[in-house]
């Protein structure tokens, strides 16, 4: 029975679910780093928020660890690149809490335009600030929205029910999708300089670090409005302090900070500026739907292998699974033999995949081969490390479609280029077995099986009962014997398949024996 580590406070309803599909689960929450190195290696799976943060040495110390699951969008808190390289599945939730956020942007935008939060101290104070607080309207103000997904979207449904103009910069954002959303598509600067507010729903990465910067800031118009309810890091926080004291931004409202939790910051006490301690995602609505979402997520691939919106895999429907699951073993035992095959490094790869198969997701087939490819020099590799595995080795990797298969209804083709040659296996899928029906070039029908001897010879009369009689003599049984060639007296390929493995010297018999060229055995 898989067992799951919830190792921060979130609803109860994700032990429910938990439970209720037969996954053991501990909640234990706010352990130290070093508490949760001593108890990591029990579980199959961790839940976490943002409190709690898989570094690269609890996940190294993480042994049976298979999927961690954040309860909410961001992941900044988990070393993602150390959960590939252990092939540790990382997956979030980013619609559980979208409406929540795109709410808060616009209370945010309501109050930074009326000044809601001064005006509402002072007058619990026992002032009437009445005339010091002269607000704007939203009302056919023009609203720049950088990151139109999924919550950037919602903020801009609702700034057009507003009656606000929409622009927005995402390079994601075809122009087709943004005709659907109502939005106008611009470039970075050309929103800087024409919104009359700013809302951010960007990731943090290197390219959008300090996006709102000190320049950009200069390009916008005076009294412009800046909101932030993404991560901490997209605002130079000292550039918008001085422009706000400047009195060019007439107000920001910042819910995230560069710098969490914000005990203290630059920006605090600054006129104009409101602040919010992340309350984006924090609505009972979205802190159940986020438990709830992960739960059920993390449960579909320790039972089932389905796998949904996952940041460092392809994705897999409960659905899907099923179907998939053939294809992908079948993709797996290509990479395997062909790893085991080839004496040579690979300089690319490519995957053709052929007729019907063309219609499912082949992202995890495609995942599955470069795992076995690479098997035999890195054990450790896997369908969610390999393809970070081989983009770091400089191997290119391809995919083509093919809608008609010449010998099957679906076939996969794997092939693969070394300095001196190329090389390709071709499998498919028959009454529910895997099956070679190309290899090296060779026509053949083989089964995979644990134990194969691959011998490549001259075809000359006599040489299989020779090694027939060989592996007699050397007490190894076949189980069955596929061979195939390229013409008569050119090349063939035997395909033996053994009970249990063959020894250094059978190998060595086998390439002594008259018109062999080539001997491996591949084991699976």
């Amino acid at each position: 029975m898989p067992k799951v580590l919830i190792a921060d406070k979130m609803s109860v309803s994700a032990t429910e679910v938990f439970k209720s599909r037969g996954i053991d689960v501990d909640v234990i929450t706010g352990l130290s780093k070093d508490e949760l190195i001593k108890i990591i290696h029990d579980y199959d799976g961790l839940a976490v928020r943002s409190s709690t943060s898989p570094d690269a040495e609890i996940i190294t110390a993480a042994k049976n660890l298979k999927v961690i699951g954040r309860a909410g969008i961001g992941v900044d808190n988990i070393h993602i690149p150390s959960a590939t390289d252990r092939g540790i599945v990382v997956m979030n939730t980013p619609f559980g809490n979208a409406i929540t956020t795109a709410e808060h942007a616009i209370a945010m935008l309501f109050s930074a335009a009326r000044q809601v939060p001064a005006a509402s101290v002072r007058t619990q104070n026992g002032e009437w600030p009445k005339s010091d607080y002269k607000g704007v309207e939203l009302f056919n103000k023009t609203l720049g929205i950088i990151g139109c997904g999924n919550i950037g979207a919602l903020v801009a449904e609702r700034a057009l029910g507003l009656k606000m103009k929409v622009i927005a910069f995402d390079p994601y954002l075809t122009p087709e999708r943004a005709v659907k959303l109502g939005v106008e598509k611009v470039e970075l600067d050309t929103l800087f300089k024409r919104a009359d507010a700013i809302t951010l729903h960007t990731p943090l990465v290197e390219s959008t670090k300090n996006i709102v910067s000190k320049e950009r800031l200069a390009m916008t118009k005076k009294g412009i409005i800046i909101v932030n309810c993404a991560r901490g890091g997209l605002v130079d926080e000292e550039a918008l302090k001085e422009a706000l004291d400047s009195g060019h931004v007439r107000a920001a409202a910042l819910d995230v900070f560069a710098v969490e939790p914000a005990k203290s910051n630059p920006l605090f006490g600054t006129t104009n500026f409101i602040a919010t301690p992340h309350l984006g995602a924090s609505t009972l609505e979205a802190q159940e739907n986020v438990a709830v979402q992960i739960a059920e997520q993390m449960s579909d691939f320790l039972l089932t292998g389905a796998v949904s919106n996952a940041l460092n895999t392809p994705s897999i429907t409960a659905e899907e699974a099923p179907r998939l699951k053939p294809w992908v073993d079948l993709a797996d035992k290509l990479g395997t033999m062909m790893g085991q095959l080839l004496h040579a490094p690979a300089k690319s790869v490519e995957l053709t995949f052929k007729g019907n198969i063309t219609q499912l997701n082949t992202k995890p087939m495609s995942a599955a081969a470069l795992a076995g490819l690479l098997k035999t020099a890195m054990p450790e590799a896997n369908m969610v490390s390999a393809p970070s595995l081989v983009r770091e080795r400089g191997i290119e990797v391809k995919e083509s479609y093919v809608e008609e298969a010449e010998r099957a209804e679906s076939l996969i083709r794997l092939m693969v280029e070394t300095e001196e040659r190329k090389f390709a296996i071709v499998g498919t899928i028959y009454r529910g077995e895997a099956r070679i029906v190309r290899l090296f070039g060779v026509p053949m029908d083989a089964a995979f099986t644990p134990h194969m001897l691959y011998v490549r010879n001259e075809d000359r009369p006599g040489f299989v009962g020779k090694l027939g009689n060989l592996l007699g003599d050397a007490k190894i049984n076949i189980a069955t014997f596929s061979m195939g060639r390229m013409d008569v007296g050119g090349e063939a390929v035997c395909l033996v398949a053994i009970d249990g493995g063959a020894s250094d010297q059978t190998l060595k018999s086998i390439t002594d024996l008259e018109h062999v060229k080539i001997v491996d055995l591949v084991s699976l």
